[in-house]
């Protein structure tokens, strides 16, 4: 099993300023992703930034039933 700090992580890697939180129940993923990057993007456009950080794990399998919620600091109360 793949540990919620690598995936956070990872995802933090590829959005780079990104404040990412990673739960699991042991079978499902959940990620709340937090970035500035997101300012003016289109929900999927998001998470495809977030998918970049994951999509190895994904294609071979080791990765799947995950929720992803994006925000920008501003969505999420948050000051830049």
């Amino acid at each position: 099993m793949i540990s919620a700090d690598e995936l956070r992580g990872r995802v933090e890697k590829a959005i780079p300023g990104a404040s990412a939180e990673v739960t699991t129940d042991g079978y499902a993923y959940h990620f709340r992703v937090v970035s500035e990057l997101f300012d003016g993007k289109r929900a999927v456009t998001r998470q495809q930034l977030v998918y970049s950080g994951l999509n190895d794990l994904i294609s071979d399998g080791s990765l799947h039933a995950l929720t992803i919620e994006t925000y920008t600091p501003g969505e999420a109360g948050e000051t830049p």
